[in-house]
């Protein structure tokens, strides 16, 4: 079953269930998801869709700090809640240890020596790990093995 087909029927099962709350946020994303596919003029398939997920978890963590900030923690509860239905959908994340595993091949294999080679590091990174993990998180690792093996 294909990730959109997986959403669709999530969508039906909270309107049988009358869950408000999960419909509201799955329709959010159906939405997202087709507005993506109306301004590309493509269908989208599974990585897009992970993309799409990964776009709007990024929005729903900045909301809940500005909301966190601004003492609205029913507004940051809200977008906490969007932002778990929305993991569900992502592949699994890959543990530390993992991620480090990785990173470091990448620098191995792009011959990355300095800071400045981590737009290269990045580049190759980037495919592989979409939604398997923050990317602001690959991005500090890296940086801190190149500044460290430079």
């Amino acid at each position: 079953m294909t990730l959109k087909a997986r959403i669709n029927e999530d969508v039906k099962a909270a309107m049988r269930a009358r869950d408000a709350k999960t419909l509201g946020a799955l329709r959010l994303l159906l939405a997202a998801i087709k507005q993506k596919e109306v301004d590309e003029r493509i269908a989208l398939d599974d990585d897009a869709i992970v993309a799409v997920i990964g776009k709007m978890l990024k929005q729903r963590r900045d909301s809940i700090t500005q909301y966190a900030a601004a003492g609205r923690k029913d507004l940051a509860d809200a977008e906490q809640f969007e932002s778990e239905l929305l993991s569900a959908y992502l592949p699994a994340s890959l543990s530390t240890e993992e991620l480090v595993e990785v990173v470091s091949h990448a620098i191995a294999e792009t011959g990355a020596a300095s800071p400045a080679d981590m737009g290269k590091v990045m580049a190759q990174l980037r495919p592989g790990l979409a939604g398997r993990a923050d990317m602001s998180e690959v991005s500090r690792l890296v940086k801190m093995r190149l500044v460290a093996g430079a």
